[in-house]
């Protein structure tokens, strides 16, 4: 009986030890999230330059240290132009908000507001009941814009530090091509590292052709936003195009934003106009525009960069995104591809002999 009693006390303890081992690894895991979030966002840099550094170590013969600089610097060339674009918007938008006249601004919102009333009254519709109990206009805080600006220049520093470890950890991801690989191989069983470093070449190679197709479906995106912006004489129209095309990473939710925000942006590029004659047109126009160019995602870029880069169906995405949407929200959307195509590799790397995972995995 003392027997079983020491069996039972030792087997709680040890449960005990291994849940508090657990909890100390989530708090340590916790703690350090944002180093995490550091080496998640140098992976997915490393796989989309991967091959622009075999490309230049093949095709032009550089050597590998040499390719992988050139290969940061046009990263680096890319964040700067993407800075240049914004912060000249930024900076003038937050002198003019310095000295912005909030109460004429309230002004022109409210007779916009009126135009639009007017026009739809005028052809039969009645929209002013439906929203007069919200009474939104006087709800507007109109100072939360300047206290905006002051949290995003308070963050500045912040993220300096964050893209600086993004760069050097990138760097490294990239020159050492099997550093990520030996740090995954550190926490394999053994017997299993062939499987395993099988298992990560493919998903490499994979999520890279992923992470290159985005960015071409990112492109594709941007240059019809800005096309279809600039013909309508919208304001800021690359900014505002780049902005739409960059949301369009978040499955499902980022088109509509990116639509609600293209609509924002487009009639208040014309506030002060005649709603009828300018606002409504222009406004029509884009918004179609925004529908013609997600047609041509919805039913080219992303079956193309599904089929060729994941080997996966676009059905079989929506409903692994839908899924992961639920668990895991905004996060577990976007994360959902990369995720599901490296549990496909590693099924048909360990179980290739179940019906179900060839099924799955079939094309990979």
């Amino acid at each position: 009986m003392n027997e079983n009693s020491k069996i039972i006390a030792n087997g709680i303890l040890r449960a005990l030890g291994i849940l508090l081992g657990i909890a100390l690894v989530l708090f340590f895991l916790y703690k350090i999230q944002s180093v995490i979030v550091y080496i998640a966002i140098a992976a997915v840099i490393s796989l989309v330059g991967r091959p622009i550094v075999l490309f230049l170590r093949r095709k032009l013969k550089f050597n590998n240290t040499v390719a992988v600089v050139v290969t940061m610097l046009l990263f680096i060339g890319l964040f700067g132009g993407l800075i240049g674009m914004f912060i000249p918007l930024i900076t003038d938008q937050g002198k003019n908000l310095a000295l912005l006249d909030f109460d004429q601004l309230e002004r022109n919102l409210d007779n916009l507001y009126q135009q639009i009333v007017t026009y739809f009254e005028f052809n039969n519709i009645d929209v002013e009941q439906s929203i007069k109990d919200s009474n939104i206009l006087s709800k507007l805080d109109f100072s939360l814009i300047p206290n905006f600006f002051n949290s995003l220049v308070s963050g500045l520093g912040s993220f300096s530090i964050g893209l600086f470890s993004v760069l050097f950890i990138s760097f490294f991801f990239l020159k050492d091509s099997k550093l990520f690989e030996e740090g995954i191989m550190i926490f394999v069983p053994e017997g299993n590292e062939t499987r395993s470093r099988n298992s990560w070449i493919k998903i490499k190679d994979l999520l890279s052709r992923y992470f290159v197709g985005l960015i071409f479906q990112i492109l594709i995106l941007f240059v019809i936003y800005t096309i279809v912006l600039l013909i309508f004489g919208i304001d800021n129209a690359v900014v505002i195009a780049f902005l739409c095309a960059l949301l369009n990473l978040v499955p499902y939710v980022g088109p509509l934003v990116s639509g609600f925000l293209m609509l924002i942006l487009s009639m208040s590029s014309n506030l002060g106009e005649s709603f009828s004659d300018v606002i409504l047109p222009k406004t029509t126009f884009v918004m179609i525009g925004f529908i013609i160019a997600q047609l041509v995602d919805n039913f080219f870029s992303q079956p193309f960069i599904f089929s060729k880069s994941v080997k996966s169906h676009p059905l079989e995405i929506f409903l692994i995104i839908v899924i992961a949407g639920i668990l895991f929200g905004i996060v577990g959307m976007i994360v959902a591809v990369p995720a599901y195509t490296a549990i496909k590799v590693v099924l048909k790397e360990f179980l290739s002999g179940h019906k179900i995972v060839n099924k799955l995995t079939k094309g990979l």
